[in-house]
């Protein structure tokens, strides 16, 4: 029942981005002209806008991504580095104390 109510919540966010987008679409129909050094490009500005933003979110997503990735591999590392560390105190535990009198 939980996994119908989630997906639920989930279609209705979707029919809801995509409703917004729509209206954006069709209230920023005005036309802009890109020019590139080269060549000029006439497109509707809302299309501009959500280049722009979808670029945006890739390029958080990448430098999220590089920040995880470092993280995994400091906590293999700190887990390698932990495992040797117990491993020496068991091998310490083994070894027979010796009465100093």
């Amino acid at each position: 029942m939980d996994i119908m109510i989630k997906r639920i919540v989930l279609l209705l966010f979707i029919v809801l981005v995509v409703l917004f987008g729509i209206s954006f679409s069709v209230l920023n129909a005005e036309l802009v002209t890109l020019d590139y050094y080269f060549s000029k490009i006439e497109i509707p500005l809302s299309i501009v806008v959500v280049t722009a933003l979808a670029f945006g979110v890739l390029l958080g997503i990448s430098a999220s991504a590089l920040i995880a990735l470092k993280s995994r591999r400091e906590l293999s590392r700190l887990r390698k580095k932990l495992k040797s560390k117990e491993l020496e105190v068991s091998n310490m535990r083994a070894i027979p104390v010796q009465d100093l009198r």
